[in-house]
């Protein structure tokens, strides 16, 4: 049975024709097509989203939120929803029995899945409040969608009820309706946040941070900074003024995360090390027996240092996946834009289409550049947040180990180097997580570029492609100099830092014996290397700067020559001269930044190593320190009932 004896059994409606719906002056779809798929498509999106989202609830139980007004008016417009899809089903079912024609299976069967759907969607406002979400994004999408297909529906028996009354149903138009307002009802109940959860830390806050009890809208539209935004217009801001950080975002639940998954891996390497110790591999040959010195001569193995990136990926991976999702919908939403606009340049040229086609091309581009720019956003709200995460990690764990690190490594581990650890090292993890994702999207943008530039001009983009080719391993030299400058400056910094320190420590003593000079000349000379070092690689950064900044044009320019010169009948026309020139501007972006990524990594990757070896030196024994503490008390120091005054004189 086919789709058109599915929705009509004389097959009477088609499930799609393009005469009614793409070449005629009054576009309409087809009513098998409205009962079907403009029907199944919002279900179909809740249940996918459904077991995923059900899951995160169980996981997320952020507490328990009493019924209220807008819940008990979510839930009520639900089980009418539910009502509405049933009624249907049961008038198909009369309609069988007393009607005087049998109704297609369409108006049963899509009414049966919408109301179960509906029940589902009622639920979930349930299930929602019960583990304390004040506002769901899934639920908004799905009223979203449902509407805009009921949108369609909506316009579609207007019509035929202006033109043809007679195939008018009473009950069916009734029930649609009213389906149809309790749609909008459900999608502008679904903009509201509910109270926040019993005993939740927003309740006991005085300055909370808005963003978690912020609607789904508000939330994607940034709305919730707008109280602050309008407080810094109006005057400086204070230390008041400040919402608390997010319980997720503050030290004492990030910092001891980092240091388990680290001392998981550490744990990893000592238990192989104790393997290979008390288990050598030896061999007896001729049955002749080992000997004291043949197992305690043995071979040095080379040790095997723990991961800090794997520490670090097992840490904040799960969360930072959540941006590579964004990441990957801008960059395909990204090419829907130049396809548009070849679309409607093709409509400007073509005087005999319908005009609600520029209108039509004009709204999709509009709402595509719209959707692109809040994932965009999203995607770098998520990246900035991992990035803080990191950075305060980082420091957390660099600040606890210098206060555990045994006094044989402090030798080894100046106090400038601990001060560049939990500040430029860390800082440059925060500087790579925002575009990290460019080593994988930049190639994927490049190669969707070159495809869709490939349908218009053909083999000559290969011009271009040759072009990025020959920059590849020029890159590539300036990446390798640039990371060794990086080691040298990160010595010389240190080595300028401890000199400092020790400078300042013991400035009595310097004053005393007028060493000011001889000091001077000391750091005046590691800071002129240092220099050296920074200006080598300024001269690396504006090399690969320019190179790739040209990369562009130089590509648009050979491609374009070669397609014009190439073939005499290759005209270069407004169309593929505009839809080209914005693939070669999407192009442009990973082209530059690709450089610049590499640049952060290697960076990171010398932080990474510098950070690895001071979180793997050796710490106090815990038996070696001693707690005192007060009698009767778990207090090294103790204070009651006093009180304290600070007099200025």
């Amino acid at each position: 049975m086919g789709f058109d004896t599915f929705c009509s059994l004389d097959s009477s409606d088609p499930f799609w024709d393009w005469n009614r719906t793409w070449y005629t002056s009054n576009p309409d779809l087809t009513q098998c097509f409205q009962n079907t798929v403009l029907v199944w498509l919002p279900c179909l999106y809740l249940w996918m989203c459904a077991p995923i989202y059900l899951v995160y609830l169980r996981s997320h139980d952020q507490g328990y939120i009493c019924m209220t007004h807008l819940n008990k008016a979510k839930t009520a417009v639900g089980v009418l929803l539910w009502a509405i899809c049933w009624s249907d089903v049961f008038y198909s079912f009369w309609e069988r029995g007393h009607g005087s024609s049998i109704p297609a299976p369409a108006h049963l069967v899509s009414p049966l899945i919408l109301g179960i759907t509906m029940l589902l969607a009622t639920l979930l406002v349930q299930y929602e409040r019960i583990k304390g979400v004040q506002s769901c994004g899934v639920l908004l999408i799905y009223w979203l969608l449902a509407l805009l297909c009921a949108t369609v529906t909506f316009r579609s028996k207007i019509l035929q009820a202006l033109e043809q009354l007679w195939t008018v149903s009473v009950w069916r138009y009734t029930t649609f309706y009213i389906y149809y307002f309790l749609l909008l009802a459900s999608l502008f109940l679904s903009c509201l946040t509910d109270k926040p959860p019993l005993f939740s830390q927003a309740t006991k806050d005085p300055n909370p941070c808005p963003e978690p009890g912020a609607s789904f809208l508000s939330r994607i539209t940034f709305w919730w900074i707008n109280r602050l935004m309008v407080t810094a217009y109006r005057r400086p801001l204070e230390e008041k003024d400040l919402w608390s950080l997010n319980l997720e975002d503050r030290s004492h639940r990030v910092v001891p995360q980092l240091v388990l998954r680290w001392n998981t891996e550490c744990q990893k390497v000592k238990r192989t090390e104790q393997k290979t110790l008390y288990s050598p591999n030896t061999e007896v040959k001729e049955d002749r027996a080992v000997e004291e010195s043949e197992i305690l001569i043995v071979r040095p193995q080379k040790t095997k240092e723990p991961s800090l990136f794997w520490a670090l990926c097992l840490t904040f991976g799960p969360y930072f996946l959540i941006s590579c999702l964004y990441k990957i919908i801008q960059d395909v939403l990204m090419f829907v834009g130049p396809e548009i606009l070849r679309l409607l340049i093709h409509f400007v040229n073509d005087s005999s289409a319908p005009a609600w086609r520029g209108f039509f091309y004009t709204a999709l581009l509009f709402m595509c550049n719209c959707v692109q720019s809040i994932i965009l956003q999203k995607y770098f709200h998520v990246c900035f947040v991992s990035g803080m995460r990191l950075r305060t990690a980082i420091i957390g764990a660099v600040y606890r180990k210098a206060l555990v690190i045994s006094s044989a490594a402090r030798r080894s581990s100046t106090v400038g180097e601990i001060v560049n650890l939990m500040s430029v090292d860390a800082q440059r993890f925060m500087d790579l997580i925002t575009y990290i994702n460019m080593i994988w999207s930049a190639p994927l943008q490049v190669v969707l570029a070159l495809y869709f530039l490939w349908q218009i001009l053909g083999p000559s983009v290969l011009a271009g492609v040759a072009v990025m080719v020959l920059m590849v391993p020029v890159n590539a030299v300036i990446a390798m100099k640039t990371k060794t400058y990086q080691v040298a400056q990160m010595k010389s910094k240190d080595s300028r830092i401890k000199l400092m320190n020790e400078m300042l420590n013991g400035i009595k003593v310097l004053k005393l014996y007028a060493w000011e000079l001889a000091f001077k000349d000391k750091v005046s000379e590691i800071r002129e290397s240092e220099l050296r070092v920074l200006k080598k690689t300024a001269y690396l950064g504006a090399v690969s700067t320019f190179t790739w900044v040209c990369a562009p044009f130089l590509v648009a320019l050979s491609t374009f020559t070669v397609y014009v010169l190439s073939d005499e009948h290759n005209v270069l026309d407004a169309q593929k001269a505009f839809v080209s020139l914005a693939l070669f501007n999407i192009l442009r972006f990973p082209l530059n930044m690709l450089p610049m990524v590499i640049s952060s990594m290697v960076q990171a990757s010398v932080s990474l190593k510098r950070l690895r070896v001071f979180l793997s030196h050796e710490e106090l024994q815990q038996d070696s320190v001693e707690h005192k503490s007060v009698a009767g008390s778990p207090y090294s120091i103790s204070i009651v009932d006093w009180s304290f005054q600070l007099v200025q004189s």
